[in-house]
């Protein structure tokens, strides 16, 4: 009579998080050659909401992007933004909701912060990799310029995910 509830709240948390992914990418301070956003916060937050279906969010968030629409940081997208110095970070974006999804299918704290940890060094790790690979830069210039700058952020940004998905669970205990 009703059909599938489960699905249907998975489509809405992965618009959801589509949406709030892309409007993460709108709060920029700029840095050269890649800027801080919140899509970082995002991500994380939808792999904690998410779990393992986190994935599929952050997938599709991607292609979208890759697509034509203008969801990437600055209203940009397309496939040059994907082959150009940001394109590992949005790579890193479907493993990373991945990473933190599996993680935080369990209760165990310790396992999520760990599952927060990985996720952001994931996004972190592809970033760099794919700067090393796309612009020609030194491996140690690509660490210098697409991680060191976002270390501090990163870490605040990742407790801030903890700490707000623990007051969304303790309000909605039920559903997660």
């Amino acid at each position: 009579m009703y059909g599938d509830e489960k699905r249907a709240e998975l489509v809405a948390q992965a618009g959801l998080f589509i949406a709030l992914i892309a409007v993460g990418g709108y709060i920029v301070i700029p840095m050269f050659p890649v800027p801080i956003t919140l899509q970082t916060f995002f991500v994380l937050l939808c792999g904690c909401v998410m779990k393992r279906y986190a994935a599929i969010a952050a997938f599709l968030y991607v292609l979208l992007g890759l697509l034509g629409l203008p969801v990437f940081h600055q209203l940009m997208s397309g496939p040059g933004v994907i082959l150009g110095p940001t394109g590992g970070y949005l790579a890193g974006f479907i493993l990373a909701a991945a990473i933190v999804g599996f993680s935080y299918e369990k209760k165990s704290r310790y396992t999520r912060i760990f599952g927060l940890i990985a996720g952001t060094a994931t996004i972190t790790s592809c970033g760099v990799l794919w700067l090393f690979l796309s612009t020609g830069v030194t491996l140690s210039d690509a660490i210098i310029a697409g991680a060191v700058p976002f270390v501090i952020g990163d870490f605040v940004k990742l407790v801030a995910v903890f700490l707000v998905f623990q007051r969304i669970e303790s309000r909605y205990d039920k559903n997660f």
